[in-house]
């Protein structure tokens, strides 16, 4: 399964490595791709996601969850 999570608060690359390297960690997540001028992460799973899980750690590591959508 593929979900884009919308994320406030980034604006480097050190965000980017830090949220996807945050990402990585849940269970399921097989890869992450940050996109800072689109303010988003593309995750494929191959496990049914928890939003709750997902908001938590992007805002764990300091940024705004704002939305997760199935694609």
């Amino acid at each position: 399964m593929k979900y884009q999570i919308l994320i406030n608060g980034m604006s480097c690359e050190h965000c980017s490595s830090s949220v996807k390297e945050s990402l990585l960690k849940i269970n399921g997540i097989t890869n992450v791709t940050v996109d800072l001028k689109n303010k988003n992460a593309i995750i494929d799973s191959n496990l049914e996601i928890n939003s709750n899980e997902i908001k938590d750690s992007i805002e764990d590591i300091g940024f705004e969850f704002v939305d997760i959508k199935t694609l």
